[in-house]
């Protein structure tokens, strides 16, 4: 080890020795002894485990050196053993940790072992983090959440006043941790929301920004920040930041001594959380809807410790109604699902959602309803489909609901969310439904979703997507559909919980749609259809399928995909041609069962045609693609196709599908329409023409 200098400001300085993402050690003690190590000769000092990394934008370091100013003893962290074995009060994760590789591996493998930590009585403090790999707090136990934001900022002001962590900090013209260096913002990531939580500090005025968090679990403590109070030395152990600088982060761990063994002691202040302010409310969106049930999701946006029940009151024209209370789920960021039983079909329902304890001067937007026809009856279904969406107020959505579509499907790519981390999809998932047009689109129709590579993960990726844990739970978060996918043990999943893929299918009167996943299985398995090659949709969901569509007696089916059933044109393998002998298969099996009424629909290719494949399936099969519903298109991906009868490259377009079964035979209209109303071509076949006995 390299000997102790001095540093102009007269602190003494040593070099730092890091290994990978280890923590950071010294090489001698500190000259300079403060009034928390003094008192430490003489009581048992309290230690902490420290994991620290040197990020590659400020280059500095100091979390295990600070805490050894402030008394504490300072081992690293044995990534090795849970947090209940490190033999420590505090555990320490340094600034921009989760850049390195310890990090997100072991809050992630010890995420039950760290809430043990701090339910025993321990303290975990996790400072500024980047949002590299992921926004939100994931160990954090379930009655408790922080979530990071993009925001930085130069400011800091104090909030909770009496808190011993903030009352060591000296406060210059209504702000603490002043005079550090410009190249080193003091807070990055601040903290957007949180759940159960004081604020302590926070970056603007009124604490909407906080910049350090206390949240309390069994007797310990969680301490969330975005300050930057570690970064005061470079490698060689030499002060990157003023003197003064330097001085209040000491004082702050200093602070964090005595805290830290007032919480061992169970002598802490206790935490009274502070409300998060609310915020813009989301929904309601009407989701899955049959002959007698509806499900409607909503984000209502306040804090869910204050108003945790929600009451959905249905009403229908003959003065019947109904309430279903839920609990808002703060598994599922803070959204609420109600199922609605006891409907009748073809029926229309008005609907509101209101707190159970009152909220002064808050309201949801009413919603409504239509329920399907019952199977059978005569009856006109009018259904939008579409690709591909803008996540910006568009007419697209205003001139869909004007041509009387009664329900409406998203066929993927609604939202791009390209990220695989839980926050960002989260958080594109609200701006996307918050869209004014949408939103009363979804508020007054039932709306289906599946995805697609976009809001699955990023540009033609497979189920090889290390994200797609994060954004099927956002997905999930955000959807009313029936189903999403098959649990572990292969059964439906009815429940917003962990799972396996998003298909579901769902039936409107005369038309059943089947609504494929073909991004979570792709090359994860050998493929049912060809056990050399890799699978598609996996043997689960081709089990699921083949029973559905077996069962199924609606005149016409609808066999839906975000990915296109054919190669789309260019470099990119994120198509059925990609597995034809899956495709086959599927095609086979309607050929060989002889089941009528099918066609294909798929999205994605920022174009949209008509195809018609001949009698592939022991009658003609068509499939029709649309997209987009923005307004950017890819003319090269208009591919000539032998199979193609109509085509056009037109943005803001969706597909108007009307299902007759008033007449003889029963017809089925598909119609390409622009957000001005154009109207781009046209199929119409009789339920006789896709297979149906004359």
């Amino acid at each position: 080890m390299r000997g102790t200098t001095m540093s102009p400001d007269g602190i003494h300085r040593r070099s730092f020795l890091v290994g990978g993402a280890a923590a950071l050690t010294t090489a001698a003690a500190t000259t300079a002894v403060t009034t928390a190590t003094a008192r430490a000769a003489t009581a048992a000092a309290p230690r902490a485990a420290v994991l620290e990394y040197l990020d590659q934008w400020t280059k500095a370091t100091g979390l295990s050196e600070l805490l050894r100013r402030a008394g504490f003893t300072v081992v690293p962290l044995d990534p090795t053993l849970p947090a209940t074995a490190q033999g420590v009060d505090l555990i320490a994760f340094g600034s921009f940790t989760n850049n390195g590789p310890v990090y997100p591996g072991y809050v992630t493998a010890q995420a039950a072992s760290l809430r043990d930590f701090a339910a025993a009585g321990g303290t975990v403090l996790d400072l500024a983090q980047s949002d590299q790999l992921g926004a939100a707090v994931t160990y954090l136990p379930s009655e408790l959440a922080a979530v990071r934001t993009d925001a930085d900022y130069d400011t800091v002001l104090p909030v909770a006043t009496d808190h011993p962590l903030v009352t060591a900090l000296p406060v210059v013209g209504g702000r603490v941790l002043t005079g550090r260096s410009a190249s080193i913002r003091v807070s990055w990531e601040t903290v957007g929301s949180w759940r159960s939580m004081r604020v302590l500090l926070a970056c603007t005025t009124g604490g909407t920004t906080p910049a350090l968090l206390e949240g309390a679990h069994g007797t310990g403590r969680f301490l969330v920040t975005s300050l930057t109070v570690d970064k005061c030395f470079n490698s060689a152990g030499t002060a990157v930041q003023p003197a003064a600088a330097v001085q209040d982060s000491s004082s702050f761990f200093t602070a964090l001594a005595g805290y830290v063994a007032a919480v061992r002691a169970g002598t802490a202040p206790a935490v009274v959380p502070t409300p998060m302010p609310a915020q813009p409310p989301v929904g309601p969106l009407v989701g899955h809807v049959d002959t007698g049930s509806a499900r409607i999701w909503a984000r209502p946006g306040l804090d869910p410790v204050a108003y945790p029940t929600w009451r959905c009151t249905v009403r229908r024209a003959d003065g019947w109604s109904t309430a279903v209370d839920v609990p808002v789920s703060t598994a599922n960021d803070n959204t609420l699902l109600v199922d609605v039983a006891g409907l009748q079909p073809a029926t229309r329902y008005e609907f509101d959602i209101a707190p159970v304890a009152a909220a002064p001067g808050f309201a949801l937007p009413a919603g409504s309803f239509t329920t399907s026809p019952a199977a059978g009856a005569a009856a006109v279904v009018t259904m939008g489909l579409g690709s591909c969406a803008p996540s910006d107020p568009n007419t697209v959505w205003t001139r869909i609901v004007d041509e009387g579509c009664d329900s409406f499907v998203m066929l993927g790519d609604n939202p791009y969310i390209d990220s695989g981390d839980l926050a960002v999809a989260r958080t594109k998932h609200r701006t996307f439904l918050a869209q004014p047009e949408l939103a009363h689109l979804i508020a007054t129709t039932p709306t289906w979703f599946t995805w697609d590579d976009h809001d699955f993960g990023t540009n033609g990726v497979n189920g090889s997507f290390s994200g797609k844990a994060n954004t099927r739970t956002a997905f999930v978060d955000y959807r009313a559909n029936a189903s999403f996918g098959h649990a572990a043990d292969g059964t439906r999943l009815t429940t917003r919980t962990a799972g396996q893929g998003v298909y579901t299918s769902f039936r409107r009167g005369p038309v059943e749609v089947f609504l494929l996943d073909p991004r979570w299985f792709s090359t994860t398995a050998p493929s049912f259809a060809d056990p050399t090659k890799t699978t598609c949709i996996g043997q689960v969901q081709w089990d699921w399928l083949r029973a559905a569509l077996r069962a199924s007696t609606a005149p016409f089916k609808a066999i839906a995909s975000g990915m296109i059933w054919d190669d789309k044109g260019n470099a990119e393998t994120d198509d059925w041609a990609t597995y034809p002998y899956e495709k086959d298969a599927i095609l086979d099996f309607l050929a060989a069962e002889k089941i009528p009424g099918c066609f294909l629909v798929s999205g994605d290719i920022h174009s949209s045609q008509a195809l018609n494949y001949g009698p592939r399936i022991g009658y003609d099969l068509w499939q029709f693609v649309v997209s987009p519903l923005h307004g950017s298109t890819i003319s090269g991906l208009n591919a000539g196709n032998p199979a193609l009868v109509a085509s056009a490259v037109q943005p803001y377009t969706f597909l108007k599908l009307v299902a007759d079964t008033t007449v003889s035979p029963a017809t089925l209209t598909a119609t390409w329409i622009d957000r001005d109303g154009k109207r781009l071509f046209e199929v119409r076949r009789t339920a006789t023409e896709l297979g149906h006995p004359a």
